[in-house]
């Protein structure tokens, strides 16, 4: 019997909260979280500073831009993915974003494949990632 793989990963994620609304995305078929909602962000790309990419994953799944800034705090979690063997460490890097610009759009052929701005009040109506949940409470 094989070993389980365990992996690293470091991600960051944007939080962004206007008018009692939260930007959030929701996972895709190609997930194991399908229908799942969580933060728009991703894995940091070798050399990119976690800033950069945060701008670069808000803008690829909610096609808006927006202004990264102040850093939240970091989360950590260990799961294991069903598909394959394995078990993933996640390092989650949490920045406040603001004015987002530009329109709405669901990332094409992605992880998620819808953005959407989620009343506070409704998120206890919907699968929302522990993860998310978590990270928002950083806002306070």
């Amino acid at each position: 019997m094989a070993a389980t793989l365990e992996r690293q990963r470091i991600a960051a994620y944007g939080i962004c909260v206007v008018g009692g609304a939260v930007l959030l995305c929701r996972a895709s078929a190609l997930t194991e979280a399908e229908g799942w909602w969580w933060l728009p962000g991703g894995g940091v790309d070798f050399g990119e500073h976690p800033e950069a990419a945060v701008a670069r994953e808000v803008l690829e799944e909610t096609g808006l831009t927006v202004t990264v800034g102040r850093f939240l705090g970091t989360l950590s979690d260990v799961r294991r993915r069903q598909r394959v063997d394995e078990r993933i460490h996640t390092i989650r890097l949490c920045y406040e974003v603001t004015k987002p610009e530009g329109v709405l759009m669901a990332e094409e052929r992605g992880t998620t494949d819808l953005a959407a701005w989620i009343p506070l009040e409704q998120l206890h109506e919907l699968r929302i990632a522990p993860y998310a949940l978590e990270a928002l409470t950083l806002l306070s």
